[in-house]
């Protein structure tokens, strides 16, 4: 039987973090995926839903100017939107492949092995491998459970991958629908519905549960999201509950009640089932290695990456924390620290940049006014328009603000951040590690940035709140605000 210092069972973007760590501490591992190494990270997931995103914003910028000159309008064929995506998947995946390859058989050490199979716990430390019928058994001294997650379903909604789809299926339709109705207005909902009303060939419709999309984050962002989506003809169905949604005739009909009421029934070409993603831990095996499920009963328990069993790891959507590639990776290589590290220093949450590929994208970074008023945290508010930023102005993107939330003393310690607008991944990051550091703001109003740039927002926000700034929020009042935020009550605060 070989043995191995650690196995990871999942070859996903934490899997594969988790393999490479390991290799820096100079151990000997074994990486398991039943599938595709990437995972959904470069499959039906976060590389080609983004890939296609980055695809429809441009043919919608070239629209938005070309048409309103009067010329006709710029198109793309479902040929070439899916050879661009192939493209880039393509290169992502021989990137994985060759340097998988190279560490097997061009390095002195050849700590890395690779198994294609299925992966399931015999015990703690042995795992059964079965491919394509053949089992074998290896061991080791610490395994990392990195198994994935997959779209959920409904159980009264037959999904057939043609008609009605999820992620796993979207991307391999043969044209684009003239009609397509999205079951979820969270992240992922949106995004597709963002891209593909950027195509401009399908009618989108969202079914929304809730009063609002988006309803986790700010209500100015989901407004704002919402009223690009509406002009580029996208119908939000706003507190509606979805009856049924079945395939007829190889088109699909679904049906809404309201709280009013009111019922109606729509007919379009396809449905995509966008209501989040469930673990992927059927059949692993973990009962006979003793690893308890969390408390909830969904994911993997887990204590800053460690299952009940000391030598076992529970990481990415497994372990059923933040369910995005960079945080799954983070988790792995974490996970490798502490098995192989000794790291006593737990995660840290409070600082994770995120990113919404909407219209406008939407980055955020620690808390958001809404949980600021439910967990009843004093604050202190400066918003900045997109319409005072140079960098904006030259792109003729000038749509979007800038949200920095501190805390309500004169320290104001950065406790979140929202940009929506234009290179708003781009501009977040600074806050992210001024919020991880607990630095001043001071540090901010003290940098140079280049210019022009987006970032050179975030300076004019944090000069506002010091007192400091170039535009005043007395003058540009449509444009810049600056309060508090106490007991849910806003009070505008006294600037120049």
């Amino acid at each position: 039987m070989e043995r191995f210092d650690l196995i990871v069972i999942g070859g996903g973007p934490a899997g594969y973090a988790a393999a490479m760590r390991s290799i820096d501490f100079g151990k000997s591992v074994c990486l398991i995926e039943r599938d595709k190494v990437g995972g959904a990270g470069v499959y039906n997931g976060a590389l080609s839903s983004k890939t296609l995103w980055e695809l429809s914003t441009r043919v919608a910028d070239i629209n938005e100017m070309i048409v309103s000159k009067g010329r006709s309008k710029f198109e793309l064929t479902w040929e070439d939107v899916k050879q661009n995506l192939s493209e880039a998947i393509f290169e992502r995946k021989f990137q994985y492949a060759a340097h998988m390859k190279l560490l097997q058989t061009e390095t002195v050490d050849k700590l890395l092995s690779y198994e294609r199979g299925h992966g399931k716990l015999i015990d703690n430390h042995r795992v059964e491998i079965t491919n394509e019928g053949e089992k074998k058994e290896i061991w080791g001294e610490n395994i990392v459970l990195a198994t994935g997650s997959r779209p959920r379903k409904l159980p009264n909604i037959e999904v057939d991958e043609e008609t009605i789809l999820t992620s796993d299926g979207i991307d391999n339709i043969s044209n684009f629908p003239k009609s397509l109705v999205i079951v979820g207005a969270g992240v992922i909902g949106c995004e597709y519905a963002t891209i593909f009303s950027n195509f401009g060939k399908t009618k989108v419709y969202i079914i929304d549960r809730q009063e609002r999309i988006l309803p986790f984050e700010d209500q100015d962002i989901s407004e704002l999201v919402a009223q690009n989506l509406s002009d580029r003809g996208v119908t939000i169905h706003s507190n509606a509950s979805l009856e049924r949604l079945e395939n007829i005739g190889g088109e699909v009909e679904y049906e809404l009640s309201y709280p009013d009421g009111k019922r109606e029934v729509i007919r379009v070409e396809k449905a995509l089932l966008s209501i989040g993603r469930q673990p992927n831990i059927e059949d692993l095996g973990i009962e006979n290695a003793g690893v308890e499920m969390s408390k909830r009963g969904v994911h993997i328990g887990d204590d800053d990456t460690r299952t009940s069993i000391p030598n076992i790891y529970a990481v990415g959507d497994a372990s059923g924390r933040i369910a995005l590639v960079n945080m799954g990776e983070l988790e792995a290589r974490h996970a490798v620290e502490k098995a192989f590290g000794n790291k006593p220093k737990r995660l840290n949450y409070d600082n994770v940049c995120t990113i919404m590929f909407l219209n406008p994208e939407v980055a955020s970074v620690g808390v958001n006014e809404q949980q600021c008023i439910e967990q009843n945290i004093p604050v202190k508010v400066v918003k900045m328009d997109y319409s005072l930023i140079a960098r904006a102005i030259a792109m003729r993107k000038t749509e979007g603000f800038l949200k920095i939330i501190v805390t309500n003393d004169n320290e104001m310690r950065i406790l979140g951040m929202r940009v929506v607008g234009a290179h708003a991944s781009s501009a977040i990051q600074a806050v992210g590690l001024l919020i991880k550091l607990q630095m001043p703001i001071e540090v901010v109003s003290e940098l140079i940035h280049p210019h022009p740039s987006i970032v050179e927002g975030i300076q004019e926000c944090v000069r506002m709140l010091l007192n400091r700034s170039i535009f005043k929020s007395s003058v540009f009042t449509d444009k810049l605000s600056c309060y508090s935020l106490v007991n849910g009550k806003k009070t505008p605060l006294e600037r120049l």
